[in-house]
């Protein structure tokens, strides 16, 4: 699930190389960590927890809190697309963090490895960290302060040099996002600090390496947000509804309301329809929606349900089935047919909470890994595991510290 904004200059926009690393200190790195290295039975997925000041990392099997990485400021945390780290948008840029667990393929089968989790000296500079999207093998890091798009292959990331890097110029720096998809072209947005209402699709680089623009819309007001359903369809929010993107074809599935605005959104690999938010006060200082939004990638129908409990932008998942998710504020885990909107199952997780008017303070979050729905719950500081399978709370663990973002790789 990722956010909106920025483009590339025009019909070319050029491109560069970035941290271009050492092949043999970036061999050995991916194999031998700074600590101690012991082979585990199976995978470990481990997850990575925000919190004012620092970073946790715990096991995702059983919540054990493994690491507490100390590291000043409000940070955001989103994977790095390799399994085994994360990418921490703090000051300075995209710092890498080594979550410590990791496999490696042999033959036909895997060997797993652990070590301690480290947050390295690796950083992608940016003036402004904004998104960072691992998507079809490559992550794409957006800089909200210079418009600037670094793309490099996710397996390439290690501990010892940051991996080359394709970074594509924006006409104006915006609060921006960018997507690269399996054949090669980008997908991103273009704005400024005022406005930004623009997506483009661009070309794989040719043998300039340069891009070229394959297809643009302009009428998506406030562009924010994006996914990506079945069949590679990727979704971008506007305030006036939604842009489908599929087979090179930009389409616009307007809302029902003068001002509907979809953000957020969640998408599925097994399924057409896009999970949204979905707003109407275009002058709130917080609007605490009671309506979510469900758009049909396959038929551009978008389909509205009425609610009687609210959410944030933390609260939205979705299951391995593609199943819609929406932790309430009425404390509850809510599941629904993506396909009819009816809702399936009511799950009580946590106590009723309330929206913070401040985007940054912690709330209760939602971050669904496998058949595990993983809730925070700040105000116990607490981390709950939800059995999709069973509909069961599995678990509850205390964590040593008040938790504000959730991320997880599969170790």
């Amino acid at each position: 699930m990722i956010a909106a904004g920025a483009l590339l200059a025009g019909c070319a926009s050029g491109s560069t190389n970035q941290g271009a690393p050492n092949p043999e200190a970036s061999a050995a790195s991916a194999t031998t960590p700074s600590a101690a290295v012991a082979e585990a039975g199976a995978a470990t997925p481990r997850l990575v927890l925000t919190y004012d000041g620092g970073l946790l990392v715990a096991d995702a099997r059983n919540g054990e809190v493994v690491s507490d990485l100390a590291l000043a400021g409000f940070n955001r945390v989103n994977p790095a697309g390799d399994g085994r780290r994360a990418l921490v948008s703090t000051a300075g840029g995209f710092q890498v963090l080594d979550t410590g667990a990791w496999s490696e393929k042999h033959g036909d089968h895997s060997h797993h490895y652990t070590s301690t989790p480290a947050l390295t000296d690796l950083i992608f500079p940016a003036q402004k960290p904004g998104h960072a999207v691992a998507h079809a093998d490559h992550t794409a890091l957006f800089d909200d302060g210079t418009g600037k798009i670094s793309i490099f292959e996710s397996a390439k990331l290690d501990n010892a040099a940051l991996p080359n890097a394709e970074v594509v110029s924006s006409p104006e720096a915006h609060h921006g996002v960018a997507v690269q998809l399996s054949d090669g072209k980008l997908l991103t947005t273009e704005g400024n600090a005022d406005s930004r209402n623009t997506i483009k699709l661009l070309s794989a680089p040719n043998a300039k390496d340069q891009r070229e623009t394959v297809a643009k819309n302009n009428q998506c007001p406030g562009v924010h947000g994006e996914a990506t359903a079945k069949d590679e369809t990727v979704v971008v929010g506007c305030e006036d509804g939604i842009l489908i993107i599929k087979d090179e074809k930009i389409s616009k599935v307007e809302a029902p309301d003068t001002y509907g605005r979809i953000g957020n959104q969640v998408g599925s690999e097994v399924s057409s329809v896009v999970l949204g938010d979905y707003k109407t006060e275009k002058d709130a200082e917080l609007e605490r929606p009671q309506t979510f939004s469900l758009t049909d990638t396959a038929s551009n129908k978008l389909k509205l349900v009425d609610i009687d409990y609210s959410y944030s932008f933390r609260s939205l998942g979705r299951s391995l089935v593609g199943e819609a998710l929406l932790l309430g504020t009425d404390g509850a885990l809510h599941i629904y047919d993506e396909a009819t909107g009816k809702e399936t199952n009511s799950i009580p997780v946590v106590d009723a909470w309330e929206e913070p008017v401040d985007w940054q303070q912690p709330r209760p979050a939602l971050h669904v890994s496998g058949n595990t729905a993983f809730v925070t719950e700040p105000a116990t500081s607490q981390l709950h595991f939800v059995d999709l399978a069973t509909g069961k709370v599995s678990n509850s663990v205390l964590l040593p510290k008040v938790p504000n973002e959730i991320t997880s790789i599969k170790g």
